[in-house]
């Protein structure tokens, strides 16, 4: 049997995953900007990283990251890059609770058409409650947005099954277009959505675009373990990450799913020197330019609660998991509680890494950590964030993708086209359609 590998993605900020990333030299500072996304998407391709992804914010302030404030729509950037890249999977955020089923469904299945095979929706419930004004909306709670969500994805995806392989024939001859009996409508009647369908976009690429979640409550890891092909992992510890893999994965055989269908990459922003002390010399001075300010924003929205009254150099208390995002605030509040940490240092760590892991070092101590973590049932790859755009992902791709693939724990080419092949994963079965198209 082949080695098993890493599956590695890049999640991308313009102006760099740490909220200051764009005061470093060379850095880019704008999120609105195609050759900017093109460079690193050919950064990326590089690599052989299976994935490039964007987030998405539905709301804007003056003191939030800057590439959560002014930004492309994510879709509609992949759409561009679909063009200017050949392996790349082109992933996305797109809301549950701020979006149409129908719509969504459109979206991801044009995309896997312009790409090739090569798109991913990451489902989320948007925890923010300052995205609700902009739609004319009430922030709905927790449990109900994973209600929501629950039957949002189940539309979604089977719109995409509405239509078979093969059934735009395109017959010269007899006139004849669409093969009736190859497509479907949906006829959805649930609690939240009325979608009659069928998708006016043919049967896609992949058979579906692949399906990506990051929550980590418990409706949140079950509508992952049902319907995830890659899940986000927010950690801290490698106790913590092989605690939430084990725990994620033991859910699958109760969907009637194998552990390899699922792949878990936590999140991680690696800072890369020739040396141990350049590393942490790099990251002493991105962390000196974390400010109160740019800092409590983000961590208000993490935990759920007004951060920027509270005294600096207190102890982080014992506080409830909010309305807002389970995996982050659960990670941040254990890490706070473990290393007896003060606001300031909660301050500091979110500025850095937006709540996910960081690691510093020469690139064989970085590879040496991903590597524990890889065969240590902590991950099956990870979501890679780099501090700042391009330098930091050069680096990354430069110094510790090789000594990776000398390990012999990462592809050194590309041995397929689609994303779903980079995933080893399956086409998927239509739900209406069986093999043989009946």
């Amino acid at each position: 049997m082949a080695r098993r590998q890493m599956h590695l993605g890049v999640f991308v900020l313009g102006t760099g995953n740490h909220i200051a990333g764009w005061r470093m030299p060379g850095a880019y500072d704008s999120f609105q900007s195609l050759p900017v996304i093109q460079h690193i998407a050919r950064i990326a391709e590089r690599g052989c990283f299976d994935l490039l992804f964007l987030g998405d914010s539905l709301q804007a302030g003056a003191n939030d990251h800057p590439s959560f404030t002014a930004r492309f729509e994510p879709v509609t950037m992949l759409s561009a890059l679909a063009a200017t890249t050949t392996h790349l999977g082109l992933g996305a955020t797109m809301s549950t609770s701020y979006m149409e089923p129908f719509n969504v469904a459109r979206f991801f299945a044009s995309l896997d058409h312009l790409s090739g095979g090569r798109a991913a929706w990451n489902a989320v419930t948007s925890s923010n409650p300052r995205a609700a004004p902009n739609y004319g909306r009430e922030h709905a709670p927790h449990a109900d947005r994973y209600r929501v969500a629950e039957e949002f994805v189940d539309v979604v995806m089977g719109l995409w099954d509405c239509w078979d392989e093969g059934a735009i024939v395109a017959e010269r001859d007899t006139g004849r277009y669409i093969d009736a009996a190859k497509m479907r409508s949906l006829d959805h009647q649930g609690e939240f959505f009325s979608v009659k369908g069928p998708l006016n976009i043919g049967r896609c690429p992949q058979g579906r675009p692949i399906m990506i979640q990051a929550g980590a409550s418990e409706p949140g890891l079950n509508l992952a373990a049902r319907t995830a092909d890659v899940v986000f992992s927010v950690v801290q510890d490698l106790e913590e990450a092989q605690a939430g893999y084990a725990a994620l994965k033991s859910r699958l055989p109760g969907f009637g799913r194998r552990a390899e269908e699922v792949a878990v990459l936590p999140g991680v922003m690696p800072i890369v020197g020739r040396t141990r002390q350049e590393a942490r010399d790099l990251l002493d001075r991105l962390q000196s330019f974390v400010t109160s300010t740019n800092a409590a924003s983000l961590l208000s929205s993490r935990l759920g609660v007004d951060v920027s009254g509270f005294p600096p150099d207190e102890r982080v208390p014992d506080l409830p998991l909010p309305e807002t995002s389970h995996g982050f605030a659960r990670a941040m509040l254990s890490k706070a509680r473990r290393e007896e940490m003060t606001w300031r240092d909660l301050l500091n760590l979110t500025g850095a890494a937006r709540g996910h892991w960081v690691i510093c070092g020469t690139a064989a101590d970085i590879a040496d950590t991903l590597q524990e973590w890889f065969e240590g049932g902590a991950a099956d790859g990870f979501n890679v964030m780099p501090a700042w755009f391009p330098g930091a992902f050069d680096d990354f791709v430069d110094q510790v993708v090789p000594e990776l693939q000398r390990r012999g724990l990462f592809r050194e080419r590309y041995a397929a086209a689609t994303l779903r092949g980079h995933l080893g994963l399956d086409m998927p079965e239509n739900r209406f359609f069986s093999r043989a198209g009946g």
